[in-house]
């Protein structure tokens, strides 16, 4: 499905809630034009992953290949890296994912708040 001679680039899964879908973030610095600073910029492609084996904060290869769908142009070759946990990607950026045993202990609504007594008002 892929050929040898394909285009082939390297990036962060970005989502993975589609079946055999995923969204890929490549992230690259430019050179602007007119002042010079180099500037963050991002290119976002849907990929195909037959086997569902890529998750959000993967780093993944990905090939150029022949249209799968309407906006998948790309196929994952392999994964380069492992996401050390499950993961939630923010802008391109991951964002480790909250522990709910670590919260356990903490109160969720204010139903222990003290409040100072009301004092009466003398006519």
């Amino acid at each position: 499905m892929i050929p040898e001679k394909s285009p082939r680039l390297i990036g962060m899964v970005d989502r993975d809630v589609q079946d055999r879908t995923r969204r890929v973030v490549i992230q690259y610095s430019a050179r602007h034009p007119r002042y010079g600073k180099y500037v963050r910029k991002r290119t976002v492609l849907q990929i195909h992953d037959e086997t569902n084996d890529s998750h959000a904060g993967d780093r993944v290869e990905i090939a150029e290949c022949r249209p799968v769908s309407r906006t998948k142009r790309w196929a994952l070759v392999r994964i380069v890296e492992r996401a050390p946990m499950k993961a939630e990607m923010v802008y391109g950026e991951t964002v480790k994912a909250k522990d709910p045993l670590k919260d356990a202990g903490k109160p969720t609504t204010k139903t222990a708040s003290k409040t100072a007594p009301k004092k009466s008002v003398k006519k």
